[in-house]
């Protein structure tokens, strides 16, 4: 019986089994549940998201820092570095380091403070070097205001923040003194240095400065410009990133940027640098080198004649002038007014500019009311501010266009002389003006009365419209436009900078052939426009023997070593004119500066080729301004027998009340003879002084000591004249001193016995007087006077237009003054 009560009913035991089956089930289900989730999960931590999380654990257990590669350095053509970098540092944070250092002293003051407690001692807590105390003393060095730094300090919830970059040197070197406790906040010396040569506290030597954490220094390079505004406009400048922004440094910025290096360190849960733990270093690849074909003193020749100009004509639009070798295109100066400074390109630079951004923001703060809201107002303050850097950071040869005038004469001429449609004894009838078929008006010479007959020559030299139309009409409009085409006026010159004018602005091809009223402007320079560095080019293949080059800046690309990796390749885009008809344009050029309208574009010496032009600005006349503004600009060579340089200058809108007559003979012609006069003897162009009227410059023999008979033979020799003082034997003094340079018609001085004067001498003011009159004038100061520009004084009509010393300034006696004579004219060019 009782047997029967232990054995479990059948029912019993298939409960028991189900729900050991069940129990079985569910455990199979959740471990292979459990297994695929973990699966997942390892697939996810181990193969998907591999990459990610490691990427993530670099981050939390290494610091890194990009090291900036060496910008490549910019040098002209003789060596001179136009733009080049230094060393230099980046200063950052990381606020939660911050925050983590300034927790550890309040943490360690309040375990001190128990200490001292505990001991019944007294504690005096050390000053916390908190985020107020490392914002003032990063303010204090950095120049960055110190409300700045301390929001960037409460951003605990991010990386890195910037507080300057491209720090120099020595503020470099005081912030890591600040960071290494040896200065405090305002500057004052906490440290010195003890017996054992250990850096140790001032106030209490016996312990070490405290370190500040959370404050980095990381390498960098900054870009400096040590001709400051010389060639701005063609250089450029890069960003705060080291990347070109402007100019030939944006243009080459691949070239120059080279490739970034790193420091990759190791550093702890709280984002200290673990130094020396592990720490790896991928060098910097610095950038390669440019070698311009800009030549410094050249640029800053034409820069000093640009700023002349603006100045003395007071030119609403400022200027450009560019100086080349016709005989391979290379650029040895590009120059355009306003300009700035590349060290500092934002500040505006152009005194006349800054008054017009004055003006405009006035107005704007004027109708402030009337914007919608303030970012709409902000928004018009930075446009007035982008525009006037965008004007003077603008390179005015290659992205202005403007209407040649006369100076697209040559162009005209090469093409009739080519197609043989003129010759040197061609004749023309200028009457004052002339007829053109489809234009109701006649169009105008400058002359009124006109120039009667004249051959081809005169009439180049009178720059003479009514001939240059009948050229023109000579020609006919497919063959003229075929010679644009030719002469590269429908396409992008190729210069290697950025910010090329597409093309000149021309009348379309079809609607050119359909009447010749273009054709007839065209002949003359009007009524279409090119850029600066388009005509220049063109004026080259005119009297280069025919060949149109592509202008360049860059002649050689060079690594580290000096090694070439890349030169410029000179060979010419293709011939458009014969030499021949070359010869022939050079020899109608020289004539315009011997006796037409450029003859104030002469230099002593030199035999100058050029070309003046004085163009209405099509549609500028108002009622206020019936003449409409004008563009006066030349263009000139030299030697005429073997050109080695061209130089075209242009002046946008000078005034026309200036006292000089309004043309590009009168105004810009006398000034480009002068900056001719320095450039031709600098780049060694050997002047011919064959001609009577032509003055040598010659050193001044050293007679001191001398007999005054072997004085005598001495001076005649080297080809000078001279006049005693005193009545000794023996030449005591002198002036000129010997080894000075001046015109070798200089009367030289000899003291025989006499004591030499040490007053200065008084410059007196020579403008507006004849050549005799100047130099009397001079020399009765004791000053030597050097003639430059129109050589031809003895004419009625030439006179002193400018002098290179200041009027009543002093100078040594016998010093030389360079006075610029010039034709005075009633006409225009």
């Amino acid at each position: 019986m009782a047997e029967r009560q232990r054995r479990k009913s059948d029912a019993a035991r298939r409960a028991n089994q189900v729900i050991r089956s069940r129990t079985l089930l569910l455990m199979l289900i959740f471990g292979v549940g459990t297994f695929a989730a973990l699966f997942i999960r390892l697939y996810i931590l181990q193969i998907r998201d591999h990459e990610d999380l490691q990427e993530q654990a670099v981050l939390q257990q290494t610091r890194t820092s990009v090291v900036t590669a060496s910008r490549g350095t910019i040098y002209d053509r003789n060596g001179n570095a136009l733009a080049l970098s230094a060393s230099a540092e980046t200063v950052e944070i990381n606020p939660r380091d911050i925050a983590n250092f300034v927790k550890e002293q309040e943490k360690s003051q309040e375990e001190e403070a128990a200490a001292a407690a505990e001991k019944g001692d007294v504690y005096t807590p050390e000053p916390i070097l908190d985020q107020a105390y490392i914002a003032r003393g990063l303010s204090r060095i950095l120049d960055v205001e110190e409300e700045t730094i301390l929001k960037l300090m409460a951003k605990t919830n991010t990386g890195y923040q910037y507080i300057k970059k491209k720090v120099e040197q020595d503020t470099a070197d005081e912030v890591r003194r600040f960071i290494n406790g040896e200065i405090d906040d305002a500057g004052n010396e906490l440290t010195m240095v003890n017996d054992a040569g250990k850096t140790v506290l001032k106030s209490n030597p016996r312990k070490s400065p405290k370190k500040i954490h959370g404050v980095y220094l990381d390498p960098d390079s900054k870009r400096y410009y040590p001709y400051h505004s010389l060639a701005a406009n063609v250089i450029g400048f890069v960003n705060a990133d080291n990347q070109g922004a402007y100019g030939l440094e944006a243009k080459y910025d691949d070239v120059l940027q080279g490739t970034s290096g790193l420091t990759v360190t190791a550093k702890t849960n709280t984002g200290k640098d673990m130094l020396y733990q592990y720490e790896q270093y991928y060098d910097a690849e610095n950038g390669s080198s440019l070698v311009l074909t800009l030549d410094s003193n050249v640029q800053y020749y034409l820069e000093k004649g640009i700023e002349t100009l603006v100045e003395k004509f007071n030119a609403k639009n400022g200027a450009a002038g560019i100086v080349m070798d016709p005989k391979s295109g290379a650029i040895l100066a590009m120059a355009g007014s306003p300009t700035f400074d590349l060290e500092d390109p934002s500040t505006i630079y152009d005194s006349k500019l800054q008054a017009k951004l004055d003006a405009e923001l006035a107005d704007i703060e004027s109708k402030k009311s009337t914007y919608e809201s303030e970012e709409a107002y902000e928004a018009a303050v930075a446009a007035a501010y982008s525009s006037a850097r965008g004007t003077q950071w603008r390179n005015r040869c290659i992205s202005d266009t403007y209407e040649p005038g006369s100076t697209f004469k040559p162009v005209t001429l090469a093409t009739a002389l080519e197609e043989g449609l003129v010759t040197m004894n061609s004749t023309f009838s200028c009457g004052g003006s002339i007829m053109v078929p489809g234009w109701p008006k006649p169009i105008r010479c400058s002359r009124a009365a006109g120039h009667g007959t004249q051959d081809l020559k005169t009439a180049t030299a009178n720059s003479c419209n009514p001939a240059f139309i009948t050229i023109g009409l000579k020609i006919g409009t497919k063959t003229y436009y075929q010679y644009l085409k030719s002469f590269g006026f429908m396409e992008k010159t190729g210069v290697d900078l950025p910010a090329e004018s597409p093309k000149g602005i021309f009348a379309d091809e079809k609607t050119f052939n359909s009447n010749v009223v273009s054709l007839a402007s065209y002949a003359f320079g009007q009524t279409f426009n090119i850029t600066p560095l388009q005509l220049i080019r063109a004026q080259a293949a005119c009297i280069n023997g025919g060949y149109l080059y592509t202008p360049y800046l860059v002649e050689q690309i060079v690594d580290d070593d000096g090694n070439v990796l890349q030169e410029h390749d000179s060979a010419p885009v293709r011939q458009v004119i014969s030499q021949e008809t070359s010869e022939k344009v050079r020899e109608c050029l020289e004539y315009v500066v011997h006796v037409g309208s450029g003859k104030n574009g002469q230099v002593v010496g030199y035999t100058v080729g050029g070309k003046t032009g004085t163009a209405d600005k099509t549609g500028s006349a108002t009622e206020s301004n019936p003449k409409g503004d004008l563009v006066v600009s030349f263009m000139c060579f030299a030697p005429v027998e073997d050109p080695q340089v061209i130089m075209l200058i242009t002046l946008d809108t000078p005034d026309r009340y200036t006292g000089t007559y309004p043309s590009g003979g009168q105004m810009v012609a006398p000034v480009a003879s002068s900056i001719m006069s320095e450039i031709l003897p600098y780049l060694g162009v050997q002047p011919d002084y064959s001609s009577d009227s032509a003055v040598n410059d010659a050193t001044v023999p050293n007679c001191v000591d001398l007999t005054l008979e072997e004085a005598k033979t001495k001076l005649t020799n080297a080809g000078f004249s001279w006049r005693t003082v005193g009545g000794g034997d023996t030449v005591t003094d002198q002036t000129p001193v010997g080894g000075n340079i001046v015109p070798n018609d200089a009367s030289i001085i000899l003291y025989l016995g006499e004591q030499k004067p040490d007053t200065p001498s008084v410059v007196p003011n020579v403008v507006g007087k004849t050549a005799a009159e100047a130099n009397k004038a001079l020399t009765d100061a004791g000053l030597i006077m050097k003639v430059a520009g129109n050589t031809a004084t003895s004419s009625g009509n030439v006179y002193a237009i400018t002098q290179d010393k200041a009027p009543d300034s002093e100078l040594e006696p016998g010093s030389v003054v360079k006075v610029q004579f010039g034709a005075q004219a009633s006409e225009a060019d």
